[in-house]
């Protein structure tokens, strides 16, 4: 049997307006402390967010989901983040402060791969199909 790791992970959920509460998950961030891991899965379902707000400022959102990519990627794309561990990134960006970008609660797990995990997790609660 092979080796099992905790791994953390939350949804990334956009609410388009804050005041009536509706989201849509477009991410999911996986960290895995044992193998210094950290990643988003993202995938935005623009004609789901223009069902909730037909205003919704598409490029605004897909700009702030890359963002979240490249923080978790570290270097020069984590911006001042570069600098941290991959869990002082994951806690950064699980921390509430955006009214449209929204993470999740947090939720633990066991896993074998991280990164097949962050995988199964946008195929299960992100991508409609």
């Amino acid at each position: 049997m092979s080796d099992r790791y905790v791994f953390e992970y939350a949804l990334l959920r956009v609410v388009p307006r804050i005041e009536r509460g509706e989201c849509v998950n477009a991410g999911v961030l996986v960290y895995c402390r044992p193998r210094s891991f950290v990643a988003a899965r993202t995938h935005l379902d623009e004609a789901r967010l223009l069902a909730l707000d037909p205003k919704a400022d598409v490029p605004g959102v897909r700009a702030a989901l890359r963002a979240v990519e490249g923080v978790c990627a570290g270097g020069d794309a984590a911006g001042q983040a570069a600098r941290d561990d991959a869990g002082r990134r994951f806690r950064w960006l699980v921390a509430p402060r955006s009214t449209i970008l929204q993470p999740g609660p947090v939720h633990t797990g066991l896993t074998a791969d991280p990164a097949a995990e962050a995988e199964r997790l946008l195929e299960s609660l992100v991508l409609v199909r």
